[in-house]
């Protein structure tokens, strides 16, 4: 995208503005047992506007990015405001004003690779894949890029621009079994473009071996025991955990609308070695896997512990929750598209890593089980939950036994957290999913293995 100036723009802001150019340039190619499906670039570009007064907003956008098209928005979105101010007449406050200035560009610095080299990428870990992968009934191998460059100036005074950058590789295998096809998945990649996760396919084979001894183990697996479980939650786990069930009922939007953390907070939600934040665009040292350092309101995004010690501490803010709730705002408000108004979205949620070996962890356990991998989630906003587990093992007398078949679980996240008693001493990110909160976003999820007590489904 074309860098421009906005700065000539901001003599057309009548009151509160946000002035956002943006593009989404998205890549993918997609093999099914050899053949390939898929081979596709796009980008979507175009500006926006929005204006505030007085509790009512107004937006514009237009996928034209030339001089008459800005203004036009800026003037219609400031239109769309003084017109729903004059028919709801909320009389808010202003705003609080925050800015922040600088450029955070994640774009890779090695040379830029072509479609056919990705393509070529893909062949190699397919034909890897059915050269030593001798039992397959079927496999598919999928890179999707996607990078998000934006420009923003507001009449607080941001100026901004960033490009974040994601590159995934999704392989799934599947296996014929007695009873029926058994499948497995693993993602690879996090933030960075092509040319920084995959410079060379070789450094995915171990990965690989790894996913195929795992769908072998699976093949072979057993229905878990339903009902109450002691059980080591992987991060994958963790990360799905923090982020569905308990990141979004802390939204401050969602807590407005009703959530169960509108009670609690101060309160115990967790056991006390549990805490929580929604970091920015740093965690303990390294760079997150969506660094989000100034939101597209323009405010500097701030980490925001959500519990501490087991103690609700925080919601995630944009400006306006902020207002409602007398807080400091966070920095949480990011939009998908040009043309999507920014909403409060998590950035990189996790729970705090503990001090105990996960082998430790795993010989604590007399009978429960091992829950490494999960498909899909849900929750509402009372942190009730339901996620799908692809990939586990029983753990009989300390030691791993047998892997499980497909499952689920469930429960109440503030209540499940509470009988958690220990907390393994790594951190691992996963960083391929896409939240899907009224528009897509990407978003991290994180944290260490967790011991707790969880309702497991059976046959």
């Amino acid at each position: 995208m074309k860098r421009l100036d906005l700065t000539g723009y901001s003599k057309l802001f009548r009151g509160y503005t946000e002035l956002r150019v943006q593009e989404n340039r998205i890549s993918g190619i997609s093999m099914v047992n050899g053949d390939i499906l898929g081979n596709s670039r796009s980008s979507a570009s175009g500006v926006s506007a929005r204006c505030y007064k007085s509790g009512a907003w107004g937006f514009a956008s237009s996928p034209e990015i030339d001089s008459a098209a800005i203004s036009h928005v800026i003037s219609a979105a400031s239109e769309n405001a003084l017109f729903l101010n004059s028919r709801e007449n909320r009389g808010m406050a202003d705003l609080p004003a925050t800015s922040s200035t600088g450029e955070w560009d994640y774009s890779t610095k090695l040379a830029v690779k072509s479609q056919k080299d990705r393509v070529d990428f893909l062949k190699n870990i397919d034909n890897y894949i059915n050269t030593n992968f001798s039992r397959l009934a079927s496999r598919t191998v999928v890179m999707n890029g996607l990078d998000m460059e934006k420009q923003l100036l507001t009449s607080a005074g941001t100026k901004a621009f960033s490009l974040t950058p994601r590159s995934i590789l999704y392989v799934v295998l599947s296996v014929d079994s007695d009873s029926g096809p058994v499948e497995l998945y693993d993602v690879f990649g996090t933030l960075g473009q092509f040319e920084d996760n995959f410079t060379d396919p070789s450094l995915q084979y171990a990965k690989l071996d790894k996913l195929y001894e795992h769908l072998l183990r699976k093949a072979e697996g057993v229905f878990p025991r339903a009902g109450v479980s002691e059980c080591i939650l992987a991060p994958d786990l963790a990360g799905i955990l923090a982020h569905e069930a308990i990141g979004h009922t802390t939204e401050a939007d969602i807590v407005r609308g009703g959530s169960v953390a509108a009670d609690y907070m101060n309160q115990e939600v967790a056991s006390p070695l549990v805490t929580m934040v929604d970091f920015a665009h740093t965690a303990l040292g390294k760079t997150c896997p969506v660094p989000v350092h100034v939101d597209d309101e323009g405010t500097r995004a701030e980490d925001v512990t959500i519990i501490e010690n087991g103690i609700l501490k925080g919601y995630m803010h944009n400006l306006e929750s902020s207002l409602h709730f007398n807080a400091a705002p966070t920095g949480n408000a990011r939009g998908y598209r040009f043309s999507d108004e920014p909403l409060i979205r998590m950035r990189n949620t996790a729970i705090l890593p503990g001090q105990s070996n996960l082998d430790e962890m795993i010989e604590s356990v007399e009978d429960g089980y091992y829950l490494m991998q999960s498909s899909n989630g849900e929750a509402d906003s009372t942190s009730e939950f339901m996620f799908g587990v692809v990939m586990g093992y029983e753990i009989k007398n300390g030691k791993l036994g047998r892997a499980i078949k497909d499952t689920t679980i469930s429960g109440v996240a503030f209540d499940m957290l509470k009988t958690v008693t220990a907390l393994s001493d790594d951190m691992v990110w996963t960083s391929a999913g896409m939240c899907g909160k009224k528009q897509p976003i990407p978003v991290g999820m994180g944290g260490p293995a967790i011991k707790c007590r969880v309702n497991i489904g059976g046959k």
